[in-house]
């Protein structure tokens, strides 16, 4: 292991839930730091202005690998059945 992913292991919150994602979001998000223009520094993004869709997919990464805070928050759930049966229209004339 090297030491860069030994030092974001360390770093890594307590309340994470998917230690795996997290690295890995982590180090897309330090790859896509801004430059000096404020352009992505990654040669992936070739310039691209920042944040970088990386960047934020990275950040989206960092939020998904820790707990929701509230239900609010929550994944969405099926969505359930409705208890009367849909109306069906009559036929036009």
């Amino acid at each position: 292991m090297s030491e860069s992913s030994t030092a974001r292991a360390v770093a890594r919150p307590a309340e994470v839930t998917d230690p795996l994602l997290w690295d890995l979001s982590a180090a897309v998000a330090d790859a896509h730091q801004p430059d000096a223009q404020r352009a992505c520094a990654s040669p992936s993004c070739a310039g691209a202005a920042w944040p970088c869709a990386a960047w934020d997919t990275a950040q989206a990464g960092l939020s998904a690998a820790r707990p929701h805070s509230s239900p609010t928050e929550a994944a969405p759930t099926a969505p359930t059945t409705p208890t009367t049966p849909p109306q069906r229209l009559a036929p036009a004339a």
